[in-house]
């Protein structure tokens, strides 16, 4: 664990006006039990090939739905061999076929998505968790993101008393864009997550 808890309210003051590049430099001091997660989502490749620069060893906890579509096993594969990432991958218990077969796909208004939620990312992501034993744990979460993000910031701490790390917290899409097209990096625009399914909703692992 970290030696004492964080005064976030203190740190994200500090940190607000910080590069993140600056906010990284800052938290990697804090421990060396330290993850980054990653969905290979539409802007992962602003946070991954930051770590590239900075810890090319961490960490990156993926949690594979087995939902995914095409277009993003593609961005994964790509930024896995362009930035050589340590990737974790944790998988549902179950196959998506038996899951297809005893829930299917349900809707957020379905009462089985909150099951199918809990099968598919949450418990994979509970089980990352529980086998890398974090202190740190740096996320590409920003504001304006979801109604739980905006009441965020840079730190704040998961139900487990893990520091949580967002270094482009403060960064809007124009922003994100601008550095892809900068460091000539890919873009995952159509990344869909069926647990998520509407872009104001969360996909649960942030509610931990």
């Amino acid at each position: 664990m970290i030696d004492q808890l964080v005064d976030i309210d203190f740190w994200n003051k500090k940190l607000k006006y910080k590069t993140p590049d600056a906010i990284i430099d800052w938290a990697l001091k804090l421990s060396e039990k330290r993850i980054v997660t990653t969905s290979f989502g539409k802007y992962s490749a602003v946070l991954l090939s930051t770590f590239f620069r900075k810890d090319k060893d961490i960490s990156v906890i993926w949690c594979d739905t087995g939902y995914n579509i095409p277009e993003t096993y593609a961005h994964a594969i790509d930024l896995m061999d362009k930035f050589n990432l340590n990737v974790h991958t944790y998988l549902p218990l179950q196959s998506k076929a038996f899951t297809d077969y005893t829930l299917g796909s349900p809707d957020v208004e379905d009462p089985n998505h909150e099951k199918f939620t809990e099968i598919v990312k949450l418990e994979p992501f509970k089980r990352a968790l529980k086998e890398h034993a974090p202190d740190v744990w740096f996320t590409n979460i920003r504001v304006r993101q979801t109604e739980l993000r905006e009441s965020l910031d840079i730190l704040s701490y998961s139900k487990d008393g893990i520091l949580k790390v967002s270094p482009f917290y403060y960064w809007t899409d124009a922003e994100l864009d601008v550095h892809l097209k900068e460091y000539g990096l890919p873009k995952n625009s159509t990344y869909y997550d069926p647990v998520k399914a509407l872009s104001h909703r969360e996909c649960g692992i942030h509610l931990q």
